[in-house]
């Protein structure tokens, strides 16, 4: 099932996951920005007080195989210009490979911002289990469909190798 709201150690595995998926793409050390509203730890927001922690836990190898920078926002992670005008210093920003979302809503609404805005090319899996499950969405064309199976099967032969 998906992961509404998921906690520190749900959002940890949805790393290790995305980090493999990347992988199995060619990207050697994922950068993994895990957003927010804003680029600085804020105790009443909870999911800054999460992407610290897991920048901590990638700076003490508990999360292994990539770089992780959060909180970020957007605009941080995508441009060097604006984290540059942010004073945000981060080898992640403006780099990132990987962008971790506050929870279902907010990627829902990344998603189809990413789908309905730029016209680009995407794929839908779930993550997490045994082999890839494919996603789509009733509004996805056949390309999408074709290009969602093709990344199972990509992440399915990477997984056959690598471990």
């Amino acid at each position: 099932a998906f992961n509404i709201a998921p906690d520190l150690n749900a959002k940890v595995k949805i790393v290790e996951n995305t980090v493999e998926l990347a992988k199995s793409f060619g990207v050697e050390t994922p950068k993994v920005a895990v957003l927010a509203a804003v680029e600085v730890v804020n105790p009443d927001m909870p999911c800054t007080l999460e992407a610290a922690a897991l920048v901590q836990m990638n700076r003490r190898n508990q999360i292994k195989g990539c770089i992780i920078d959060g909180p970020l926002a957007l605009d941080n992670a995508l441009s060097e210009e604006a984290a540059r005008h942010k004073g945000v210093v981060s080898e992640v920003a403006g780099h990132a490979e990987v962008l971790l979302v506050p929870d279902i809503e907010a990627g829902n609404i990344f998603a189809k911002a990413i789908v309905y805005l730029t016209k680009n090319k995407t794929a839908g899996l779930v993550l997490g289990a045994k082999v890839p499950v494919v996603l789509t969405s009733r509004a996805d064309s056949a390309e999408t469909k074709l290009l969602s199976i093709a990344s199972a099967v990509a992440l399915a032969a990477y997984k056959s190798v690598s471990n």
